[in-house]
This record gives C-alpha cells, sequence and structure tokens, in this order.
C-alpha cells in the first residue's frame, strides 16, 4: 500500500517513516513538504482560504499512484474538507489530527490535548471539540507558551522537554488521555514520566489511512 504525505516541514518525513516502519512493513509513503503553507499561516494569524485553497491543490496532486493521501499538519486541516473529498474519491484524504481525536476521544474521560503552535490552537480546539459531541470525553485544550519557538530554533531536546513537563502537568491535573496534537510534538512522549503515554498523530494518522484505503479498495471491488 502507498501513501502520499504532505508536511510541513521537512523532519517529519524520517517520523512518518520510522511509524510506517513499525505499523506495517509493506507500507510505502511517498512525501511532498509545503513548508511555506505554514509560514503563510503563521504571518496570516492562521488558515486562510487562499492557503487552504493551495493545500487542496497540492493534496489533489498527490492522489497520483497513491492509495490514500495523509495531511500531516494541523493547522492547515481544515483544508480538508467534503468537496476535497469527493474529487479525491476514490483516494481518500484523511487527516492526522481527526485520526488522533478520534483514537482519543474513544477513551473517555479527560482528554488533555497539547499544541505547541498558536495556529495551531483554534483549529484543533474545533475538531476535537465537534468531535466529542455525544460521547463521554471532557476536552481541555492547551497550549505550551514558548514551546514553538524551540523548535523553530532547531532546540528539540528543549522543545521534547517542555511538552513532557506539560504533559506531567496535565496528568497531575487529573487528565486520562493526553494527545499531542502535532507532528513535531512525537519525540516528547517517550519523556513523561506521569500516566501512559501520550498518543501521537503519526501512527493515528497512519493507521487510519490505512483503513480508509482499504475500505476505499473494497469499494471498488465487483460485487
Amino acid at each position: 500500500m502507498r501513501i502520499a504525505c504532505l508536511h510541513t516541514a521537512d523532519s517529519h518525513i524520517a517520523l512518518f517513516d520510522a511509524t510506517a516502519r513499525a505499523v506495517s512493513p509493506t507500507l510505502e509513503l511517498t512525501h511532498e513538504v509545503r513548508a511555506d503553507l505554514l509560514a503563510a499561516a503563521e504571518q496570516a494569524g492562521g488558515l486562510t482560504e487562499a492557503i487552504a485553497m493551495q493545500t487542496r491543490a497540492s493534496l489533489l496532486a498527490l492522489r497520483s499512484g497513491s492509495h490514500a493521501v495523509l495531511l500531516t499538519c494541523s493547522t492547515l486541516g481544515p483544508a480538508v474538507d467534503d468537496a476535497l473529498a469527493k474529487q479525491c474519491a476514490p483516494v481518500p484524504v484523511v487527516r492526522t489530527d481527526a485520526a488522533l481525536a478520534q483514537r482519543a476521544l474513544a477513551h473517555g474521560g479527560k482528554v488533555v490535548v497539547l499544541c505547541t503552535a498558536s495556529t495551531t490552537l483554534e483549529p484543533t480546539a474545533s475538531l476535537f471539540i465537534e468531535a466529542a459531541k455525544g460521547t463521554a470525553a471532557e476536552v481541555d485544550v492547551r497550549l505550551i507558551s514558548g514551546a514553538w519557538d524551540l523548535f523553530k530554533e532547531g532546540a528539540l531536546p528543549a522543545y521534547f522537554s517542555a511538552i513532557a513537563a506539560a504533559a506531567d502537568a496535565a496528568y497531575a491535573d487529573g487528565a486520562d488521555v493526553i494527545a499531542l496534537a502535532q507532528a513535531s510534538m512525537t519525540g516528547a512522549a517517550e519523556r513523561v514520566t506521569r500516566g501512559a503515554i501520550p498518543l501521537t498523530s503519526p501512527q493515528s494518522g497512519l493507521a487510519a489511512a490505512m483503513a480508509a484505503a482499504a475500505l476505499a479498495a473494497e469499494a471498488l471491488e465487483p460485487k
């Protein structure tokens, strides 16, 4: 199975490749990095329709030769809408943040979602709160102040330490489940000392993309 990934950071390529090897030895990934889209969203203070249109165009282009397309940036996530899904059919488009939300909320209880980029906060909160409707889960979305600057500076050990400290604090506050909203945060999961290892978006996203691709293939089979 081949999944095409649209990233906004070069570092995500190695991260998702490593996750893919752990998920399935037969899973093949291709990658496109559009750091300019995230930079534009940060400059604009969030996702604009113009940036969303560029994102959709990139996702549509990635369909060729792929069984599914995976958007790995939570800031750009809202660009994936029903109209895009229809255009991409029969190749499904999956958001890592949506897959993460489904997995986190399935546990119920108090779900704390940690973000580091301010442009991710609003779309992540909207996504999780909407997904939580009709469930027994309580959602608390938090921004880790100053952490994103560490990432952009390349200070990854300090970045991961800040995230792990926030996760430990959330567990101390009574969190049942912690979800790390951005793929860049994945390296902090193993540094958390309280509670269960936080849920991360690469594993959730790839699993969801594989499942969606399998369903799409099944739907195309002659009855």
